[in-house]
């Protein structure tokens, strides 16, 4: 009997790390795809100013500097919920960004691999605090 419960065990502690990976693969799509939606809105912008200022330069008119500014605005609110994304992408990863070159490093990386850059010590301790939290969620439960 004891064998079987821990095929059990084993079956459903598998199933329970693939339905998670599947749930963070399902998020990070979700997330890349309102990344992908978010650059379309601002190439449109991008295209709705330069028309604006080539009509504006062929009538010879002035240009009208608070909706470009209008424009520009919609271009950083946009702008910053891509930050946003990425973050939450990165947190889905659990992986940090390097501040020298932004690449995508392991969250207790002490040095970014790619450039050499020292991370800060904060992230570090805050993710293995996490972790010995979650050891003792799991061991709790168990």
């Amino acid at each position: 009997m004891e064998i079987f419960e821990k095929i059990g065990d084993a079956a459903s502690k598998t199933y329970k790390m693939t339905a998670e990976k599947t749930s963070k693969i399902a998020k990070e799509t979700k997330i890349k795809m309102q990344i992908s939606e978010h650059k379309k809105d601002i190439k449109d912008i991008y295209i709705e100013i330069g028309e604006a200022v080539y009509e504006k330069f062929v009538r010879d008119e002035d240009l009208d500097l608070e909706a470009l500014k209008q424009s520009c605005e919609e271009i950083q609110i946009l702008s910053d919920k891509i930050v946003k994304c990425k973050d939450e992408i990165l947190k889905l990863k659990e992986k940090k960004q390097c501040k020298n070159c932004y690449e995508e490093i392991e969250i207790v990386a002490n040095y970014c691999p790619n450039c050499g850059f020292e991370q800060e010590a904060e992230e570090v301790q805050q993710k293995e605090e996490t972790e010995v939290e979650e050891d003792k969620e799991e061991t709790e439960n168990e």
